[in-house]
């Protein structure tokens, strides 16, 4: 199933009750929101372009970590995260099951 997105899409290839696997295509220049999940717990693969993946550590700070194409990074439960594309990027994401799960704090397409 594709679901479209202000900065790329999402292809669910897989949803069952205890994963679900998506491509996600972000087009460059573009991010998704800065958010967090209070359940879902995801890991995220490169498989082309450019990203820069930032990450709030446990005392609050935010890291940026460049991944290139098969590099890969786990985005904890609880974690506040975002994804920005400098190429236009094609990332697999394998995650819990909980498509709803998203809590934003900044968006630039003013998604709430």
């Amino acid at each position: 199933m594709k679901v479209s997105k202000p900065w790329g899409y999402e292809l669910i290839w897989a949803n069952t009750p205890d994963y679900i696997g998506k491509i996600l295509f972000i087009q460059a220049g573009e991010r998704l929101s800065l958010q967090h999940h209070a359940q879902k717990t995801e890991s995220l693969y490169v498989q082309s372009g450019k990203v820069s993946i930032t990450l709030e550590e446990k005392n609050g700070e935010f890291i940026e970590h460049i991944l290139h194409p098969q590099q890969s990074i786990h985005i904890p439960c609880g974690c506040k995260h975002r994804i920005a594309a400098q190429e236009d990027s094609e990332l697999f994401e394998v995650s819990t099951p909980h498509l709803d799960d998203v809590i934003r704090h900044e968006d630039d397409y003013g998604r709430i």
